[in-house]
């Protein structure tokens, strides 16, 4: 499954989340160690789940752009 990930600069570094996975998160000082580190709490949350007899939610959200003229 893939689930949706965002991923957000700040002052100190990176955080990520996935909406489909509500309390599921991460942080990281580079980009690379969030996503690293995000993927690991998605799998860690879902075996989580698993254990409890708990199906894990479908993936619902999705990412797009929209295009602003500039002013």
């Amino acid at each position: 499954m893939k689930y949706l990930v965002v991923v957000e600069e700040t002052a100190t570094g990176f955080s990520a989340y996935s909406p489909d996975l509500p309390g599921c998160i991460a942080t990281g000082a580079t980009r690379q160690e969030v996503e690293r580190e995000i993927s690991e709490a998605i799998t860690f949350h879902i075996d989580g789940l698993h254990a409890e007899g708990i199906a894990p939610p479908l993936p619902r959200t999705f990412s797009t752009y929209v295009e602003i003229p500039s002013s």
